[in-house]
């Protein structure tokens, strides 16, 4: 009688440990699925990764470049000299460009940027221009700043290649400038 038994024996414990087996491997893909579930989340935010001084340049730099985008509209379709027609129309081109590669990045990053339409009017062309002058200065001065001390890399090198693109214009501007003085 102790022959049978032994048999039985070995197969509940055999039994046993592989149900503790399958019990421990739902554990751990659990536990893995929330590791994976947690990694997800931080890469779709991803505004971990940005300092505030990063978020609050990049959502300046979006607030002026549909503000440069609106002006050159105006100034494309409004303005009386060619110069400041051409001057619109490249900064409608340039800043739609540098909108857009600021978007794609702050998508990546979990930033919502603001998307408020800018409305501005002036009433003449050396208005429009001296006002042009001005805020490039300003913009070439942040963006040069987050370009040598921003802490995230992508928006980092959007600042120092938009910079580039910022002084080229403000170079435009101060000559289109002392045409109209």
């Amino acid at each position: 009688m102790s022959l049978a038994i032994q048999p039985n024996k070995v197969m509940k414990t055999k039994i046993r440990v592989v149900s503790h087996l399958h019990i421990l491997a739902v554990i751990i893909a659990a536990i893995s699925l929330t590791g994976a579930v947690r990694a997800a989340d931080t890469a779709s935010t991803g505004s971990s990764s940005l300092s505030e001084k990063d978020k609050t340049f990049m959502k300046k730099a979006a607030k002026g470049g549909t503000m440069e985008v609106a002006m050159g509209q105006v100034a494309e379709q409004k303005g009386q000299s060619e110069d400041v027609k051409s001057f619109g129309k490249r900064m409608v081109t340039d800043h739609t460009k540098a909108n857009d590669e600021l978007k794609s990045i702050a998508s990546k990053k979990g930033i919502q940027l603001p998307s408020k339409e800018h409305t501005s009017k002036w009433t003449t062309d050396k208005a429009y221009i001296d006002m042009m002058v001005k805020d490039h200065e300003k913009d070439l001065a942040e963006f040069k700043e987050e370009a040598s001390s921003g802490s995230d890399p992508d928006v980092k090198k959007f600042a120092d290649d938009t910079s580039k693109v910022i002084q080229e214009h403000l170079d435009l501007v101060k000559e289109i400038q002392r045409k109209l003085k």
